[in-house]
């Protein structure tokens, strides 16, 4: 296999853009991404577009809109995973010799809903009894306070911790700081979890350019070393349910971490899939950045701030950076991108080398979720 470089980023900010399809947005982050590398379009070997919502042929439209006309190109829906997952496609690509430069990218508008929780897929046992994903992390952090002794306050340190990170982020959806106070007094949602513990819904896109290691040395542009790309499914099984244990995180994680010869111990940077406050503790508990049970006090004793032992979303994550569902994968890796090249600005953790995305997504029976992605980025 050969190496795999990412040479550009580009994003769309979040937001709410009504006016904006899956496609506008999608096509603004490409038209970005190749002016920023001088990539022509004819240099781009392949295409892949991630979006839950878009539409079909998503990829298509954009990228031939972009001027990318006449290569192979795929729509990948995979649901929050969409994005990442095309991305990994892209990774494949180059690494096989199938591709040099590609092209991969996330889109989404979410404003088309109007507002409440995002519709789920149809035929799904538990989703046609109710099920909708702010219950389900809900019964997840109930479980956990129990068991290891977290209170709401912990969860709601997560909640101010990247609400404050992504106050400096100019591609945020929200940029404004709260408090615990603020938190405790926004709405209640599924108990324990109000407003404040949850993303929003948003609008936005995301690309990126892969490519071999002589391309990126040609383009001259700022490039890092993706050493891990891996995407696994939820293992079925109608048994016992252990909420606390997202077993799909750990299982594709470890998978990274064997693929690019490196352990938790050794992130600088952690850019996970927080789309509620729980999210973060049980993810990070699995990824290995903290101990089983342990995560609410990291938080607490500052380890995942951009000064702490690793910083965890120190672009805002999905609480603050936004959730239009088929960008979230790729942002993270633009995000990842930016803070290995020195290019992070306000939000640039010292030192960083090492840098790890994860996103998961989809609520079907049987599993813990449909599809989780993991990405491993060095600077070197």
């Amino acid at each position: 296999m050969r190496a795999v470089h990412v040479a550009g980023a580009a994003v769309h900010p979040f937001g709410k853009h009504p006016g904006l399809t899956a496609a506008d947005l999608g096509q603004r982050a490409v038209r970005e991404l190749l002016g920023r590398t001088g990539v022509t379009p004819d240099a781009v070997d392949a295409g892949f577009g991630g979006s839950t919502y878009g539409g079909s042929l998503l990829a298509q439209r954009v990228l031939q809109h972009a001027g990318v006309s006449g290569p192979p190109v795929f729509t990948v829906e995979n649901a929050c995973a969409s994005g990442a997952s095309a991305v990994h496609l892209g990774w494949q690509a180059v690494a096989s010799g199938a591709a040099d430069v590609v092209i991969a990218f996330g889109a989404e508008n979410l404003s088309s809903f109007g507002g409440g929780t995002l519709p789920l897929t149809t035929n799904d046992i538990e989703i046609e009894q109710g099920m909708v994903m702010p219950a389900a992390y809900a019964m997840r952090a109930q479980r956990y306070l129990h068991d290891f002794g977290a209170s709401v306050g912990d969860l709601t340190a997560v909640s101010v911790k990247n609400r404050r990170n992504g106050a400096l982020n100019p591609r945020a959806h929200f940029r404004r700081e709260v408090s615990e106070a603020d938190v405790a007094a926004s709405r209640p949602v599924a108990d324990p979890l109000r407003l404040l513990h949850c993303c929003p819904n948003s609008d936005g896109a995301a690309a990126v350019l892969l490519c071999t290691a002589e391309a990126a040395r040609d383009l001259g542009t700022p490039s890092v070393r993706m050493r891990a790309s891996v995407v696994r499914s939820g293992t079925f099984h109608t048994g016992y349910r252990d909420m606390t244990w997202p077993d799909i995180t750990e299982r594709t994680a470890w998978a990274a971490y064997d693929l690019a010869g490196l352990s938790p111990g050794d992130l600088d940077v952690v850019e996970l899939h927080d789309a509620f406050s729980i999210a973060e503790l049980l993810h990070s508990e699995a990824l290995g950045i903290a101990e089983r049970g342990k995560a609410h006090q990291a938080v607490r004793n500052g380890e995942f701030e951009r000064g702490g032992r690793v910083a965890v979303s120190p672009s805002g994550g999905l609480m603050s950076r936004g959730h239009p569902v088929g960008a979230t994968g790729v942002t993270q890796i633009c995000e990842a991108y930016w803070q290995l090249t020195g290019q992070a600005g306000d939000l640039q953790v010292p030192g960083a080398s090492v840098a790890l995305t994860h996103v998961t997504g989809g609520g079907i029976f049987g599993v813990d979720n449909g599809a989780c992605s993991v990405h491993i980025l060095t600077s070197d």
